[in-house]
């Protein structure tokens, strides 16, 4: 049995399927459109619309992701779109850009903080923005060249910092913030592309 909600000022399909055996309630995101939940047969339509009511701030939270990371199949330079037309190989693209902006953004934060690299070096990851060795060489990742400027000159900081607090102490945070004072927003920035 299919019922329709309304989340974010969007319209979602919810769908309840009841089954004999099952003990327990489960809801799922299935996509940014629909929802599913699974219950016994007993949990009838204004137990599922009590149950989407109850959970409305944790649907509207992971749909509010699953949006956000649309935004990935989109190809974004320095936090701008561009059209996919005119880059044949988006890899190719973001490491010779990165090559071309990154060691100079490196060169002035880590005069400025006065912290130096041994060494500078560019992957391209899933996961992790940059990182920092234990012999203080710093690696970046390619994807960063999809975020604003700022946003770039954040994670180079964070890592710089590594250099002097090998872990994500308080004084390792108060080094972040000394120079860049609103890095809790642009961390955030992170998740958006």
């Amino acid at each position: 049995m299919d019922f329709k909600i309304e989340v974010n000022s969007c319209s979602v399909t919810v769908n309840l399927v009841q089954k004999a055996r099952m003990k327990h309630c489960y809801l799922r995101i299935l996509n940014k459109n629909e929802l599913q939940i699974k219950a016994n047969r007993f949990f009838g339509l204004e137990d599922a619309k009590a149950l989407i009511e109850k959970k409305r701030n944790w649907i509207e939270k992971h749909l509010k992701r699953l949006e956000d990371k649309d935004l990935e199949s989109h190809f974004y330079y320095l936090g701008k779109p561009l059209p996919k037309e005119q880059v044949e190989n988006s890899d190719i693209f973001y490491k010779a850009r990165a090559l071309e902006l990154l060691p100079n953004l490196v060169d002035k934060h880590a005069n400025r903080m006065e912290l130096f690299p041994t060494a500078l070096k560019f992957r391209k990851n899933k996961t992790r923005f940059g990182s920092c060795s234990s012999k203080n060489s710093i690696s970046l990742n390619i994807l960063l060249m999809k975020y604003p400027l700022e946003v770039i000159e954040y994670v180079i900081i964070h890592e710089l910092a590594h250099i002097k607090h090998k872990n994500h102490s308080k004084r390792f945070w108060g080094l972040v913030q000394e120079y860049c004072p609103n890095y809790k927003f642009l961390d955030n920035q992170l998740k958006l592309f």
